[in-house]
């Protein structure tokens, strides 16, 4: 093994997995890809590895490819000491090259934002395909180089080893870089003593690591109270890197040629309409004019569509990163004061629709995220299958009952789908016994629909606390579960 820097903070499993296949013993040469979306930390990762392991790494720009040879022969020539640049002719000669330079111990070669040598050269995958084909098992393993190469541009990473791609049955490594769990998160923002702004602040820059210095030079809210003067004077400062980034997670995907529309999606999947045909709607378009862009920013990881627990065929969308929901449901509106300056003053008129329409939806989330890592205890013995919202009929009353956190075990064809969990959260009320029968009712209806139910959980989820009532029901009724804040984050 090799120890891991002490400035990366957690990343212990990913680190793992990079410098196992970096040092692997195998006499051939080996290839891996890492993705993820941009402001994880891939690259810092990756320059952590080449550092520790005496690899190279090679960082590529937007530029033609006659440009992006001669960049990447200067890199070559850099770490090999030479003092003037490798002049490949084309990027076989390139490669050859670049596969001979570990000689006697595996070395990482790194090609970080690939995507753009794919742009400038679509035949570049095919090419390195080859490449390693030269050198592997069955030619003897004449390479031990441990190729890794990586990209923000999900929608191009996804399809390198996908179908009938070139490099498909070729990675000894595929390696996703997620953002933060989010109590991971709050102790990387030293904020986790306080569940309550850890959620609110979650809520805005989410997971991702780089927010935290890069974008706001390391001001970080001090107590619940400082939370509103530190989104006004970060996230709303026209001066910060933060202020536009909502706009530039959109502007970066090169799949995108109609930003306006783009926003437009994603600002009706902000204010609550996260159904295909609710997003038609919000947005002035027919529900068959939409697919294209759904498509496109599920591709580029914007967005996820997740189904419903108990309805087939139904669908909601979420956007996958917090602060573009802040961005659409905040920000765009208030653009132009925002623009003269006036944060404070946009803040004051926007925290209440900041608390409906993104931090309930929001601590949804996260109690989903809470059933997913750390809830298993309470949900019995048997694995999960599944997590999501869901919606229950009930003819009787002529409505239907939302279930905010469903937790159904996996699914065995000819045996009744487990009930694990049925969970409602609430970020701003007190939640009581008509909470409570809510779900009761909704198991009922449930069973009664053939889901087994025998040993489900009913727990209610809330940032504001619970009333004397439903505490007392839930000593007396072991199948209920509260979870505040607190435990939420791991401190009860």
């Amino acid at each position: 093994m090799v120890a891991k820097p002490g400035h990366i903070f957690d990343r212990d499993w990913e680190w793992e997995a990079l410098t196992s296949f970096a040092t692997g013993a195998q006499a051939e040469v080996a290839f891996g890809v890492v993705s993820g979306r941009r402001r994880q930390g891939k690259t810092f990762l990756l320059k952590n590895l080449a550092e520790a392991l005496g690899g190279f790494y090679f960082e590529a720009t937007e530029g033609t490819e006659i440009e992006l040879l001669r960049l990447f022969g200067m890199a070559l020539a850099r770490h090999t000491g030479s003092p003037v640049g490798y002049p490949f002719a084309d990027w076989r000669d390139a490669l050859t090259f670049f596969f001979s330079l570990p000689r006697d111990r595996p070395m990482p070669l790194i090609i970080d934002e690939f995507p753009y040598l794919m742009k400038a050269n679509p035949a570049l995958p095919s090419i390195l395909k080859q490449e390693i084909d030269l050198r592997g098992r069955t030619h003897g393993g004449t390479s031990n180089a441990r190729v890794l190469i990586c990209g923000s541009a999900l929608s191009v990473m996804g399809k390198i080893l996908a179908g009938q791609a070139p490099l498909r049955g070729r990675a000894r490594l595929e390696l996703v870089v997620q953002s933060l769990p989010y109590r991971d998160a709050a102790e990387f923002w030293g904020v986790s003593d306080d569940p309550r702004l850890a959620a609110m602040l979650h809520a805005i820059v989410g997971g991702t690591p780089a927010y935290r210095d890069e974008f706001v030079l390391g001001d970080r809210p001090t107590s619940a109270e400082d939370f509103d003067g530190w989104v006004v004077r970060t996230v709303l400062d026209r001066r910060t890197s933060l202020f536009r980034e909502g706009r530039y997670l959109l502007a970066e995907e090169s799949d995108i040629r109609d930003p306006a529309l783009y926003h437009s999606v994603l600002s009706a999947v902000a204010e609550g309409n996260n159904t295909w045909g609710g997003i038609a709607g919000h947005i002035g378009y027919k529900s068959s004019d939409i697919a294209h862009p759904l498509n496109v920013l599920e591709g580029c990881g914007l967005l996820v569509k997740e189904k419903d627990a108990f309805r087939s065929g139904r669908t909601r969308y979420r956007i996958a990163e917090p602060l573009i929901t802040f961005y659409q449901a905040i920000m765009r509106p208030e653009w132009t004061d925002l623009g003269l300056g006036l944060g404070e003053e946009v803040w004051r008129r926007s925290r209440q629709r900041f608390l409906s329409k993104v931090m309930g939806p929001h601590f949804e989330t996260l109690c989903r995220e809470y059933a997913l890592r750390y809830g298993r205890e309470h949900f019995g013995e048997g694995g999960i299958g599944e997590i999501a919202a869901g919606t229950v009929a009930d003819p009787a009353a002529k409505t239907q009952i939302d279930v905010d956190v469903a937790v159904l075990g996996p699914a065995y064809p000819g045996e009744p789908r487990t009930i694990r969990s049925l969970g409602e959260a609430k970020w701003d009320k007190v939640m009581g016994l008509r909470h409570l029968e809510r779900l009761r009712r909704a198991r009922d209806l449930l069973s009664a629909k053939g889901y087994d139910t025998s040993g489900t959980a009913l727990a209610c989820y809330s940032g504001a606390g619970f009333d004397g009532d439903l505490r007392a029901e839930a000593r007396k009724d072991p199948a209920v579960l509260l979870v505040d804040l607190p435990m939420l984050y791991g401190q009860a």
